[in-house]
């Protein structure tokens, strides 16, 4: 955007300070997640189980695995490479799968690569989700946890304060972030000044520690403890995780306040404590129990404590909206069932709460917690999922750099290769953990993965039947001109699937009430694969005569579909006189039987037909007025 030129320097003043503020609410929503991953992430990889002696050259290692990590996975591949990836100004993972579509559409690819593509999105997805639940879990118990680090007496109540502290941010959540979320910045703005200061002061104190700034100390480990080096890759790479989030809030924030937030503020700030945990364990190896907190002085725990809950809490935060975003996206582009969507915020329209998803995610935040009852425990379960996701971003931004930005074939195969190979490094480092805890985030993402495949297909067959019953509009309104049924003052708008057919909810309108009201409207509404329309390219509007029109209505992944404001639309771009106390809105709430879902195993059929049956009211997606509308039920066999 350009701002109008004024004297002086205004505009500079003005550009810096919104850079600013864009940047310190990056820190709360986008980098919660990494930036609380010094509370366990170096804990685990000195722990004592993957068998690497505790010396000089070890810790050393670790801290260049962990520094160069950061720099080639998150720095080089996300705020260099990927965040470039733009959808229209938005990020993530079905926002690049939507722009790796694109770019086969241009080039005419094989229709292999169409379904690769469409795997790769959901395949990413659906491990979101496995993350959605591990992150709040082991995120809120590390920090519980310095509470034993103060006194020991603290110990029998870390899983009990932590359910509660869940339980709390869980209910919170019909609330939206917007209230909340002007805290986060500067909240986040303390917690990595305290991370850097920790690291400097015992860095300070042993400067040495900084060698591990060359990464032939990384190289020299891995050489070193060959039969150990997966275990520790496993634990190294949890000091990346969260980085998926620098792109997939991209549209929150845009690419340059994250760019600059990473570069001068979180970096520096995680490699400083880093940096500073080595030195600390280098001078005392009895830290290594918790060389976070063993960073403060005695009288500084409970407040450090207090501090990084309130860290931790921003950080499930971000990703539990992340999720009900992710929700969101999934039911308009036809993966879900809908469900109840509520708008928390008159001006993002990112911000969304769906209580359908806040309670299972709260129910299985919770069952994790009791069950691994610790933050080490956690860390074998968390991991692979990101890993995997990572792995899914690097070859679907392959596709956009070659097909859509027409990148220089060698250039991309070199680069993405070098980041798949490190995410299938770390890959198969996390595997490992599988039958410790891994295999649950890999269910939860398998089970995702079957909702969303049985939900399209079962969709695709039910349209399919449909279509065999499908009446043309425009011939069955000339036809019934001949012998017009009583017509009543009012608009009605009839709901479908295809604007094209006769609805169901009209046939039984005219079967039942034998009446036709002055005004017919028609209407699809359908989810295009792009962030936003424009306003011009909303509505495609026919009249077919005798009052009636053929309305279709577009909006994007980002959107809520809002049928009242389609109406409005309508109204003043043809002229109509439409009143919304004389509207009435009619649905057809479809019931297929499982005898027409063909193609579909057994269990899928009951799946499916459970999905339907539960699916929220096209009422409460649509945004209808409850004292405006006809439901209409109707079952095939």
């Amino acid at each position: 955007m350009t701002s109008l030129p004024v004297p002086g320097h205004a505009p500079a003043a003005r550009g810096f300070t919104a850079r600013s503020a864009l940047m310190i609410a990056a820190l709360g929503v986008v980098f919660g997640d990494i930036g609380t991953s010094p509370l366990y992430a170096f804990k685990e990889c000195l722990n004592p189980e993957h068998g690497v002696a505790l010396d000089r050259a070890a810790v050393l290692g670790l801290l260049s695995l962990v520094l160069w990590g950061l720099m080639l996975v998150v720095t080089l591949k996300y705020v260099v490479f990927v965040l470039r990836a733009d959808h229209d100004g938005e990020g993530g993972i079905l926002a690049l799968q939507g722009l790796a579509t694109q770019a086969l559409e241009r080039g005419g690819a094989h229709p292999w690569a169409w379904k690769a593509v469409a795997g790769l999105g959901l395949v990413g997805a659906a491990m979101f989700y496995g993350d959605s639940l591990i992150t709040p879990a082991i995120s809120v118990l590390s920090a519980v946890e310095g509470l034993e680090v103060a006194t020991p007496v603290f110990k029998p109540y870390v899983v009990p304060i932590t359910l509660l502290v869940l339980i709390g941010l869980f209910l919170v959540q019909r609330k939206g972030t917007e209230s909340v979320g002007r805290v986060f910045g500067p909240v986040m703005v303390l917690w990595f000044g305290v991370l850097a200061v920790s690291g400097v002061y015992q860095i300070v104190q042993n400067p040495h520690v900084l060698e591990a700034i060359d990464p032939r100390w990384a190289v020299q480990f891995l050489a070193t403890h060959p039969a150990q080096s997966l275990a520790v890759l496993g634990a190294v790479f949890l000091a990346f995780t969260g980085g998926e989030a620098l792109y997939a809030d991209m549209g929150h924030f845009g690419a340059a306040p994250i760019r600059l937030a990473w570069l001068f503020i979180a970096l520096p700030a995680l490699v400083l404590n880093y940096f500073g945990q080595g030195a600390l364990v280098l001078a005392n190896p009895a830290a290594i129990d918790n060389p976070f907190f063993r960073l403060f002085p005695a009288w500084a725990t409970v407040p450090v404590v207090v501090l990084a809950a309130c860290a931790t809490v921003i950080a499930s935060q971000a990703v539990i909206s992340g999720a009900f975003s992710m929700t969101a996206h999934a039911i308009r582009m036809g993966y879900l069932p809908r469900m109840r969507i509520v708008q928390t915020s008159g001006a993002a329209i990112g911000q969304v709460y769906l209580p359908t998803m806040n309670w299972l995610l709260m129910a299985g935040v919770l069952l994790l917690v009791l069950a691994f009852r610790s933050s080490s425990a956690l860390s074998a379960a968390y991991g692979i999922a990101v890993s995997l996701t990572m792995l899914t971003t690097t070859l679907l931004a392959g596709v956009v750099a070659l097909r859509l930005w027409r990148w220089n074939p060698l250039a991309v195969g070199l680069g993405v290769g070098c980041f798949a190979l490190v995410d299938l490094t770390f890959i198969v480092a996390n595997t490992l953990k599988i039958a410790d805890g891994g295999w649950l985030t890999l269910a939860v993402a398998a089970l995702v993965m079957f909702v969303f495949t049985t939900w399209a297909k079962g969709r695709r067959v039910a349209e399919h039947a449909a279509a065999q019953e499908r009446m043309p509009l425009a011939p069955f309104i000339e036809a019934l001109a001949q012998g017009m049924p009583h017509r009543v003052r009012g608009t009605a708008v009839f709901m479908t699937a295809d604007a094209d057919s006769v609805p169901h909810a009209l046939l039984h309108n005219l079967k039942h009430n034998q009446v036709l009201h002055e005004r017919v409207v028609v209407l699809a509404v359908r989810t295009r694969p792009v962030p936003r329309v424009p306003a011009a390219e909303r509505l495609h509007a026919e009249e077919l005569g005798h009052g009636v029109w053929c309305v279709t209505a577009s909006h994007g992944f980002m959107e809520l579909p809002d049928v009242p404001e389609y109406l409005r639309l309508l109204a003043y771009q043809k002229g109509l006189s439409i009143e919304s106390m004389c509207t009435s809105y009619f649905t057809s709430r479809a019931s297929l039987g499982t005898g027409r879902l063909e193609g579909l195993g057994a269990l899928r059929k009951a799946v499916f037909g459970s999905l339907q049956r539960n699916a929220a009211r096209a009422s409460d997606y649509f945004r209808l007025t409850d004292n405006r509308l006809i439901e209409i039920g109707r079952r095939a066999s």
